[in-house]
């Protein structure tokens, strides 16, 4: 039987849907800048007990920052960092918000302006170590959405982030290190990303805001050949 978080996104589906017809595929987060980058994983440490997050491994991967609302600068709103690695046929997403770090701030997006911010995933991952949460902190001054800087800063190598992961609400533990190998060109490519069918290995989406988004991912990729 459905639980309230799934009824709620089921009846958001059909104005989700709407939007993204209108948006060309895109309900949320309808521009954005894409780069190429390099993951760079060295491990947690201590570690996590979940191979994908406790393994060293080093792969290029796509890029897209963007404004949840398309709201333009400088108004605040939620900016969204979107990581697509893995082979085409067999791809893993990682869509994570601005949010806070806190063990409950991690928990909500938190709507900021163009600057160097936190992002997390705020939905939460089962393992075989518990609900773990994944956070990526800019550590780029200055950051923005906008095309055209991410364009230049992209090209720099001068777009760098460091993921960290959380067991349930104990402390982030660094895994990994993003970092910018070139820009994609003005133009925002479709690129289609989807947290909760294409998880990382060993992690699976649990909680109420996985299944909420399951019915509006699924509305987006009816409305149009692009996700966010």
């Amino acid at each position: 039987m459905a639980d309230l978080a799934e009824l709620a996104g089921r009846a958001v589906a059909v104005p989700v849907g709407a939007v993204a017809r209108w948006r060309h595929g895109r309900a949320v987060h309808p521009r954005g800048a894409v780069f190429d980058a390099v993951l760079e994983r060295y491990g947690a440490t201590p570690p996590v007990e979940v191979p994908w997050l406790d393994a060293e491994h080093s792969e290029p991967v796509v890029v897209r920052l963007s404004r949840g609302a398309g709201l333009p600068a400088p108004l605040p709103d939620v900016l969204g960092l979107a990581i697509r690695l893995g082979a085409e046929e067999a791809p893993v997403d990682l869509l994570l918000s601005s949010a806070g770090r806190g063990p409950w701030s991690r928990r909500v997006p938190i709507p900021r302006i163009g600057e160097a911010v936190s992002y997390g995933s705020i939905m939460a991952y089962s393992t075989t170590a518990g609900p773990v949460r994944i956070t990526a902190r800019a550590e780029t001054s200055g950051l923005s959405s906008d095309p055209a800087p991410v364009a230049a800063a992209a090209d720099a190598g001068a777009l760098v982030f460091t993921l960290a992961a959380a067991v349930a609400g104990e402390g982030w533990r660094p895994f990994a290190r993003l970092r910018s190998t070139g820009s994609r060109g003005p133009l925002d490519p479709a690129v289609r990303f989807d947290a909760v069918r294409n998880p990382p290995p060993g992690l699976v989406p649990d909680g109420p805001l996985a299944r909420f988004r399951a019915p509006a991912y699924a509305a987006a990729r009816v409305a149009g050949p692009e996700g966010r």
